[in-house]
């Protein structure tokens, strides 16, 4: 078993900030950056915090994200916000635009923001949980590069093309957060299954000749397939319209490897903000006393479990040493161009 390195709040940030601002980025897009690594490190999957944190630090220093983006944002509509990212990262854009979507949703009922030529977009339920913690019903949508067949053998057409939902539940508790993959696994499990020699699930991906395979390093050469098949095919065939359609931004097909080459992915991002009817109406209380019935009887309750409750309540982070050895690789100053970039396994 790989040793664990824990790090404190302060120290976490400080290392991240760090380690973004020598990789090349600007000060704002560090900031968007760390805060939401943070933010996955606490309550999303472990891969998407400071292990995925490592492929923004690698992407900043070979180009495929651009450092000093000046995203352009605009409001074609009322409740409607878009920005062109500049091939930064996807959380600046909407935090740039954050405060004007709140206020829409809250002037109209709802409101929709939509981005286009920016990075993988990262953890997608920080998107969303951003929304609840302002007593908003979030749904968001982002597309990459192709890693999906829509049935074994057929050719790569999606991304994992994940779907995020996000319902308050009260000050109290942390938000309802839904988010998964249209895929059968994220892509970022299969890397980390090949780091550490561990088969991976049955029906989750093919190898290279389309074939299915429990072997990471062959799904790695192959395909990923879609959830419950056909139906799961048809969720990322939606993500996909909702994200690279609304947004303008280019279909999987189209869009380059988010962890090799100099280009950036430019995926498209969808974030809709929804209020829950008025105080008055106590839709929140109700969405709450609805899921502790539903806790009660056994269904398991993304938000309210004991992982996500002892997230909410942690100020420390875990990380294995490889990935701190790495992001304190770039921190040193080491990750500037010219130097070759450290990918740890993982």
């Amino acid at each position: 078993m790989s040793e664990t390195v824990e790090l404190g709040q302060a120290e976490a940030e400080e290392l991240a900030m760090k380690a973004c601002l020598h990789a090349g980025a600007n000060r704002p897009s560090a900031r968007s950056l760390v805060d939401a690594t943070l933010s996955a490190a606490r309550f999303g999957p472990p891969t998407l915090g400071f292990p995925h944190m490592v492929d923004y630090l690698n992407s900043f220093r070979e180009g495929r994200i651009n450092g000093n983006p000046q995203p352009k944002l605009d409001r074609p509509f009322p409740a409607y916000l878009s920005c062109d990212a500049d091939r930064g990262v996807a959380q600046l854009g909407f935090d740039l635009a954050f405060e004007d979507l709140v206020a829409a949703a809250g002037t109209f009922g709802i409101a929709i923001f939509t981005q286009t030529n920016s990075y993988t977009a990262g953890e997608l339920g920080y998107f969303v949980r951003r929304l609840a913690d302002r007593g908003l019903v979030g749904l968001a949508a982002t597309n990459a590069n192709p890693m999906v067949v829509a049935k074994p053998g057929g050719p790569k057409v999606y991304s994992t093309n994940p779907l995020a939902f996000g319902f308050p539940l009260g000050d109290d508790l942390p938000p309802m957060i839904i988010d998964q993959a249209s895929s059968a696994t994220a892509f970022v499990n299969i890397v980390a299954a090949a780091s550490e020699g561990r088969p991976i699930p049955e029906g989750c991906a093919v190898d290279s000749e389309g074939v299915d395979t429990l072997d990471a390093h062959k799904a790695l050469a192959g395909s990923l397939l879609p959830f419950g098949g056909r139906k799961g095919a048809n969720v990322a065939l939606m993500v996909e319209m909702l994200s690279a359609g609304l947004s303008g931004g280019p279909w999987s097909l189209d869009v380059a490897d988010f962890r090799s080459g100099d280009r950036s992915p430019g995926i498209g991002l969808t974030v809709l903000a929804m209020m829950p009817g008025t105080i008055e109406e106590g839709r929140i209380e109700r969405a709450r006393e609805q899921a502790e019935r539903l806790k009660d009887l056994g269904v398991y309750i993304p938000g309210m479990s004991r992982g996500e409750l002892a997230g909410l309540r942690s100020r420390t982070f875990k990380m294995p040493r490889s990935i701190y050895d790495a992001v304190c690789f770039f921190a040193s100053g080491s990750g500037t161009a010219g130097n070759a970039p450290l990918t740890p396994p993982r």
